[in-house]
């Protein structure tokens, strides 16, 4: 995949941001996952579709596992779906209006989860990749992709300003729709979970990594510009 102008770093490298990504899955056999729009495209790519997720913040802290934390925020603030429980009950759309309107009054995502007494279901995420920005690009992140199940009484709803479109497809769907635009991590990991086409399996695939390899793409300077590939 070619770079567009302004992607590559002029200076010294920029330390990666640690960051998570969520597959977000539904139905079984076959299962479909989100993909979602939003403003501006994905970085240097406008227009494109990405998993939802973002970078770890001071927030995240304090919960065991801040990266996981930043799954679960990013997923609640771009398109409202809540991995949490109280007790032995997972949250429910009404768990989610109550933090949302926590959070519409100047409550963080923590804040709101603790004056709720929700406990962020961390267990919920599995992780099976890890992606590193090339040293040479100018925004670098450290990303860890998770799996996570719709919950059940969720529906999914953009929110203004993170979200301008979504649309639930399945890996091959979203490989072969011209429609879709996708960056070169989020078309690469796709082809890496479109041969499951059982979600159980799928899901019993990422639990048995007992190391999650880091992928960090190669960049090689063509005469028509950067591309990058692994």
């Amino acid at each position: 995949m070619q770079l567009p102008p302004g992607a590559i770093n002029e200076g010294p490298p920029v330390t990666p941001r640690p960051s998570a990504t969520v597959l977000l899955v539904r139905g079984r056999q076959p299962w479909e996952l989100l993909l979602v729009h939003r403003p501006g495209g994905a970085d240097f790519f406008a227009g494109a579709y990405v998993f939802p997720g973002g970078t770890a913040h001071a927030d995240d802290m304090g919960w065991g596992d801040e990266i996981r934390m930043a799954a679960i925020r990013e997923m609640f603030e771009e398109v409202g779906i809540l991995l949490a429980r109280r007790g032995r009950s997972f949250a429910r759309e009404a768990d989610c209006d109550q933090v949302r309107s926590l959070v519409d009054g100047g409550k963080t995502f923590g804040e709101a989860l603790r004056e709720l007494r929700l406990e962020p279901a961390l267990d919920r995420l599995v992780m099976f990749a890890r992606w590193v920005t090339p040293a040479l690009m100018r925004r670098r992140y450290d990303a860890r992709f998770f799996l996570a199940t719709l919950p059940p009484d969720q529906a999914v709803r953009p929110q203004e300003g993170e979200v301008t479109d979504f649309v639930w497809t399945t890996p091959d769907r979203a490989l072969s729709n011209s429609e879709i635009t996708l960056v070169y991590a989020t078309r690469t990991v796709l082809e890496s979970v479109a041969s499951d086409k059982d979600v159980k399996k799928l899901f019993s695939r990422a639990r048995r990594l007992k190391e999650v390899p880091i992928v960090e793409p190669r960049m090689t300077r063509t005469e028509s510009g950067w591309e990058i590939s692994h």
